[in-house]
């Protein structure tokens, strides 16, 4: 069978319009060796989109590649041969073998922060909460926010997040951290008094300042652009935003993708990159959460001290720039929060966030009991 190319054109934003440009090459339909263009109401490229997919036909590579990288980190179906089960468990217990339990292995933690300062950085949703349909209800449990107060009482505490600080602040409801949100690109030092604090100063740094007015003006144009995919929901993270498909049917995510790109074409200072079902719009500048804990290190004047441990637990892609660094320095470690084996720079592992809660509640049990020691 010849095979057909179906390639929706991305030489400009094509949806919020009525029709859509569509070329064929390849097939047997046509004669001559150049793509064809065709004009389609939407609702109909939508269903030959579909059609395309059943009879493995290539939609647009750039938005395929996107897709299957959608399906690869935000999985929806389980292998079912014995075969692929026998090998699942295996990999799976080669991983665990390389980043082992932090709760198993809390004893070498702790004792290479012996005489140290332990600062702790945590991500929020997966991490602190667990994942949930609606992201506005990524609420954390009463217990979690007490043991988040009691580790601000032990250590330098701070919150990495790709949400708004005023979001998460308003899920965390602790005032003695600080809060790095969107993806580190929004710093604010604790709202109170904080020894920490060397320069008894509250922190505040925007690196992507100027880039506010573009992404609430993107904010707009893709709420009303994806209003007719149900499940889609776009949130406004300040220097930052996401596009939420975790409730989107996924033979609609290669037409949401589609919005997304086309839109981002007339916006080149903006870049697409990806969470846990959650397409993430960023500015193209060089700061990341990496940056941003590093940022906070030498705020709170630990930049070139080797007295201090690094602890940074979070589950998503963009928590892998915080793991990086951490391996550059040689100080510290990182710690992936996931049931499924994962490529990582982490050098422990968690399961969920109740192992989170567990693994800070003994945190902060060695440093009280190691205060009364000393």
């Amino acid at each position: 069978m010849t095979n057909q190319n179906v390639i929706v054109s991305d030489r400009k934003p094509i949806l919020g319009l009525k029709t859509f440009t569509v070329s064929v090459s390849n097939s047997p339909l046509f004669s001559n060796s150049f793509p064809t263009y065709f004009n389609f109401p939407r609702r109909k490229l939508l269903k030959l989109l579909e059609v395309a997919d059943k009879n493995n036909l290539v939609v647009a590579p750039k938005i395929t590649s996107l897709i299957d990288s959608m399906r690869d980190s935000s999985p929806t179906r389980l292998r079912s041969s014995s075969h692929d089960s026998v090998s699942d468990n295996d990999d799976k217990t080669s991983w665990i073998v390389r980043f082992p339990s932090a709760l198993n292995m809390f004893d070498e933690i702790v004792n290479a922060a012996k005489g140290k300062q332990i600062v702790m950085f945590l991500d929020y949703d997966g991490t602190l909460s667990p994942i949930v349909e609606d992201p506005d209800k990524a609420f954390i449990t009463h217990e979690m926010r007490d043991v988040v107060k009691d580790v601000a009482s032990s250590f330098p505490t701070a919150i990495v997040t790709g949400r708004s600080i005023d979001k998460v602040r308003s899920f965390v409801k602790v005032n003695e951290i600080y809060y790095a949100g969107s993806h580190g690109m929004d710093i604010e030092g604790p709202t109170n008094e904080n020894s920490y604090d060397k320069s008894n100063e509250r922190v505040l740094f925007q690196p992507a300042r100027e880039f506010l007015p573009m992404i609430e003006k993107v904010v707009k144009i893709l709420e009303e652009k994806t209003k007719w995919i149900p499940g889609a929901m776009v949130e406004n993270n300040k220097f930052c935003l996401s596009v939420h498909f975790r409730r989107v049917d996924e033979k609609r995510w290669t037409a949401l993708a589609e919005v997304v790109k086309s839109v981002l074409i007339d916006y080149p200072k903006l870049k697409l990159t990806q969470g846990r079902k959650v397409l993430e719009i960023r500015p193209t500048i060089r700061w990341d959460k990496g940056q941003a804990l590093n940022f906070l290190l030498k705020s709170l004047g630990y930049e070139n001290s080797e007295d201090v441990v690094p602890v940074y637990i979070g589950d998503d892609r963009t928590d892998e720039d915080a793991f990086k660094v951490l391996r550059g320095r040689g100080q510290g470690f990182g710690i992936l929060v996931s049931k499924v084996p994962k490529d990582t720079n982490a050098s422990y592992s968690l399961q969920d966030p109740s192992q989170v809660n567990k693994f800070l509640e003994r945190l902060v049990e060695w440093k009280r009991k190691t205060v009364g020691e000393e």
